[in-house]
């Protein structure tokens, strides 16, 4: 099992965690929970006593165990579903109404 010295020696060597895993011969999320102590799956905003680990990254750690991670509001499809609900939703209409929003 590799180590957290040696994930993050390659990161300061300029690998990502995709080719960190490859070369450890572990998936890439692996890599990640050994070098910093967190999930990449976690899922919790990184705050600031999170921000100081080596090798944190900031956001977009799920495609890290999950490399088909799409973002679903690149879809035109689901836009307009968003759209449509908040149009429908009248006690939000009216809270933006009163406070001058809409």
């Amino acid at each position: 099992m590799p180590d957290r010295d040696q994930v993050l020696r390659l990161l300061d060597q300029g690998n990502d965690y995709v080719e960190v895993g490859r070369r450890l011969g572990i998936p890439p999320g692996q890599a990640y929970l050994i070098a910093t102590g967190v999930p990449a799956d976690d899922g919790v905003t990184v705050n600031r006593e999170r921000r100081g680990r080596p090798g944190l990254l900031p956001s977009r750690t799920q495609r890290l165990v999950n490399d088909r991670e799409v973002n679903p509001m690149s879809s035109a499809l689901v836009r307009e579903w968003v759209r449509r609900r908040a149009t429908e939703d009248q006690p939000m209409q009216r809270a933006a109404r009163a406070d001058g929003r809409n």
